[in-house]
């Protein structure tokens, strides 16, 4: 069942609380869709950020960061809190505003680093915001096809295949 679906009773009993509990933590069922999303992208924030101080170069932190999001890709319950959350972009305001800030935030970092890893020489000059916008997508575009078909693929052979990707951007033989 999706998010359109989906009742405050519904989510009460899987939960098991009262509605009174939920109304006491959440005023709507968009509410606690907005959690969610701010709860994902803060870790995926933090996780940016400890790649960041991380005394690793810049494309082995765009490596993590790949890496990282084939892994998250593997939760079935974060699959369909994405999936629910790229279907509402489209007629939620508040919840495309929130997707806009999280996405323009992970963008800048690893332009970042896309940029200090062609200027240290570790890969081919490539347009960096044009890289990141590329990984971002991979990352939710192979979660919402997961989503449609869990058996179309398997995560460790994407990660495989981004790992062949990176190899031919520095030129390594890996």
């Amino acid at each position: 069942m999706g998010y359109s679906e989906l009742t405050v009773d519904d989510i009460c009993a899987e939960a098991e609380v009262s509605k009174g509990a939920f109304y006491g933590y959440f005023s709507s069922k968009q509410e606690l869709l907005i959690t969610l999303l701010e709860e994902d992208a803060a870790e995926v924030d933090e996780r940016l950020e400890s790649l960041a101080q991380r005394n690793i170069s810049n494309v082995d932190r765009l490596r993590s960061f790949a890496r990282e999001m084939c892994e998250r890709g593997t939760d079935q319950a974060r699959v369909q809190v994405r999936s629910d959350l790229w279907a509402l972009i489209l007629t939620e305001p508040a919840i495309r505003e929130r997707m806009v800030s999280a996405v323009g935030r992970r963008r800048a970092m690893l332009r970042g680093w896309i940029e200090g890893a062609v200027a240290d020489g570790e890969i081919a000059d490539i347009p960096a915001n044009a890289f990141a916008s590329v990984l971002l997508a991979l990352g939710d575009g192979l979660t919402l096809h997961g989503s449609l078909d869990p058996s179309g693929f398997r995560w460790n052979n994407i990660a495989r295949v981004l790992a062949a990707i990176f190899a031919g951007l520095s030129g390594d033989k890996e």
